[in-house]
């Protein structure tokens, strides 16, 4: 997959995609990502990217021009899928980001200041959002989803079920995990896990999981049932 990242402050992406899985992944060829700095599509001296809005108001909108430009340059037959990361996107579900590692391209464009001119949605197949509040631009929420979204890809996990295996996978919260050593500190670990045994195993797990959920995002049962509804069970 190759990510093409648009973005008025390219900088900050220089650590995240050069450690851990995706960094690996791009090592190996499984991922490509691209950042890219909008200004240098400006057609002004300064390289401008942003205005007062029209109508008054606080703060700069970014400008259609330099980002029209940009996305013609990289993407001039509409290859990728093209995504705002803006507050009132779609929120970002495992599923979303499922549907989206399907696409062999992706383009993100992240949003900055009070917002972008509208009229670049003409060029934009989406807007998304990664939560309910306000961060101080799009380059955050690109850097998760770009992570969020590799998951998915073949090879990147290096364990093809494991992103199966995570919270929200299946509507639920993941279950407690513990490693060696069996006793840290006078806290051991659940005997079943030490046990040995594959069904009593995965049971005390899926019970675990329902416990978490139930403490923490008691909202997701809903959508757990309907899951598995949809799955026969």
């Amino acid at each position: 997959m190759r990510i093409d990242i648009l973005t008025l402050f390219p900088e900050m992406f220089a650590g995240p995609f050069s450690e851990s899985m995706l960094g690996r992944a791009q090592e190996n060829g499984l991922l490509s990502v691209q950042i890219h700095n909008i200004r240098d599509w400006a057609d002004n001296k300064h390289s401008k990217a942003d205005d007062y809005p029209f109508g008054g108001g606080a703060g700069l909108v970014m400008m259609a021009q330099p980002i029209f430009d940009a996305v013609a340059a990289l993407d001039p037959d509409h290859e990728a899928r093209r995504v705002l990361l803006t507050p009132r996107g779609k929120l970002l579900t495992t599923a979303r980001a499922r549907e989206l590692a399907q696409c062999p391209r992706l383009l993100l464009l992240c949003g900055h200041y009070e917002g972008v001119d509208e009229r670049v949605m003409a060029l934009m197949d989406g807007e998304v959002s990664i939560g309910d509040y306000i961060l101080t631009g799009g380059e955050l929420p690109a850097m998760v989803l770009a992570d969020c979204v590799s998951r998915f890809v073949p090879g990147v996990l290096g364990k093809g079920e494991s992103a199966e295996e995570e919270s929200f996978s299946q509507s639920l919260l993941e279950y407690p995990q513990y490693t060696r050593p069996a006793d840290f500190r006078g806290m051991g670990v659940p005997e079943v896990l030490l046990s040995g045994h594959a069904a009593n195993i995965e049971k005390w797990r899926h019970e675990q999981a329902l416990l978490k959920t139930r403490e923490n995002r008691p909202e997701l049962l809903g959508t757990y049932g309907k899951y598995y509804k949809n799955k026969g069970k």
